[in-house]
This record gives C-alpha cells, structure tokens and sequence, in this order.
C-alpha cells in the first residue's frame, strides 16, 4: 500500500472517531437538556423531594458533611438538577433552613387564637410549639448547626425576618389583651416571651437524649413528653400573670 493510501485510511478511522465522540457529547447534552426540561409539576416534585432529602442530610451530617452527589443519588437526579434549581450547596442549605422555618411560621398563624381568651391563647400557643419541636427534631437540629454558623446563612434570608415578625405581632396581640384584662404583666416583652418559649421547647429535644443518660430519664416515651409539656405551658402562664 503507497503513503498516500495508508493517510487516507488513517484520515478515514480518525473522522469516524470524532463522528462516534461527538455522537455521545450530543447524546449526553441531549439527556442533560431533557432533565432540566421538566413540565412545572413535575419540576415543583422534583423541587419538593430534594428539599426533603436535604433537610434530612443537612439536619443529620451539618452543611460542611453533607454532600450534593449523595442528595442527588437519594433524590434519584443528578448534580447538576441540584444547582439548577438552588445554585450551589450554600444555596440549596439556605432553601433548607427557609423552608423549616416556614414550616413552623406557616402552623403557628393558621392558629385561631383571637377566638381564645389571652391566657388559653398563650396556653394553646405554647402547646403548639413544643409538639412542633418534638415531632420535628430535624428543625432543632438544624437551627443547631446554623449557631455553629455563627447565623451566617439565615442572616440572607430576608423571608425568615418578616415571618418572625408575624409572630411576634401574634404575641403582643395575646399579651396586649391579657394585660388589658388584668390577667398578664404590663412590663412583658413579646421577643422575650417568644424566646423563652422556644428555649423550653428546643431544649426538650435538643438534650434528650444526654440528660436521659445522665439522670436515667426517658425523655422520649409519651408519657414524660404530656408531663414535660404541660410544665412548659404552666411555667410560661406562670411568668406572664399579673400579681
């Protein structure tokens, strides 16, 4: 065979070479356009399920353990669905921690307490939050990370802020008419009383299980949880009446 053959053989197999390489590039942009081509419905479930998996993720293993391919993996999607719809890991942990406290916000309002004399309001209040916290162990877990964080990423979410305010304003509503009515304080804060709502209710989860071992205390069975939830309704009512 002359020179001149043997180039155009090998022109021949390198130009089917690059026909098969650029055949699988298109094939594998087509299947990466399909996946972030999805109906709205179908995007909102893909949305909603990441969310869940990563809350769990973020809840169990903090923002700096959790990886994206192992969410992606659980979520049945790939990377690169992920940061389409949330931008980075910062971005999908900052959807997170929006959504649990959304979640918290969104139970408290729909709460019909106006309908309530002020003290079964505060009462209902605190009973609310406390089964909210128990039944949702990932919310406290992850509002533990985010000190580690120095708060850092709930400071970028302005929506957190304004649901916030709405239940202060629920508070001082509660409070206002208690004081009016001589059941409540005059003096009493509505910051002050929503924390130290959520510290009673945050520590019964976010210690259970070190104090159960230190003092041989089940903190978990439906017993000790109706006693310990009825302390923390009668210690708030407690601090808030007048006289």
């Amino acid at each position: 065979m002359d020179v001149n053959a043997i180039r155009r053989v090998g022109t021949s197999h390198m130009s089917l070479r690059a026909g098969s390489n650029k055949k699988t590039k298109d094939a594998t942009a087509r299947k990466r356009d399909a996946a972030l081509t999805i109906p709205t419905r179908d995007a909102s479930a893909a949305r909603a399920d990441i969310l869940a998996v990563a809350t769990e993720e973020f809840a169990m293993k903090g923002l700096s353990g959790s990886r994206v391919d192992e969410i992606a993996e659980r979520t049945h999607t790939v990377k690169r669905m992920i940061y389409y719809y949330f931008g980075s890991k910062e971005g999908l942990y900052r959807a997170v921690l929006e959504r649990a406290y959304e979640q918290i916000r969104a139970i408290e309002s729909s709460l019909d307490l106006n309908a309530l004399p002020p003290d079964e309001a505060l009462r209902a209040l605190v009973r609310t939050t406390f089964d909210y916290h128990n039944k949702h162990p990932e919310f406290v877990r992850l509002v533990m990370n985010e000190n580690i964080h120095h708060g850092d990423h709930i400071g970028h979410l302005a929506g957190i802020k304004s649901r916030n305010r709405t239940v202060i304003a629920m508070l001082r509503k509660i409070l206002d008419r208690g004081a009016a009515e001589g059941i409540f304080r005059k003096d009493l804060d509505p910051i002050e009383v929503h924390m130290s709502i959520s510290a009673l209710c945050f520590y019964n989860v976010s210690n259970r299980y070190t104090f159960s071992r230190i003092f041989e205390k089940d903190m978990t069975s439906p017993k000790a949880l109706a006693a310990r939830r009825e302390v923390v309704v009668d210690m708030m009512d407690r601090w808030c009446r007048s006289g």
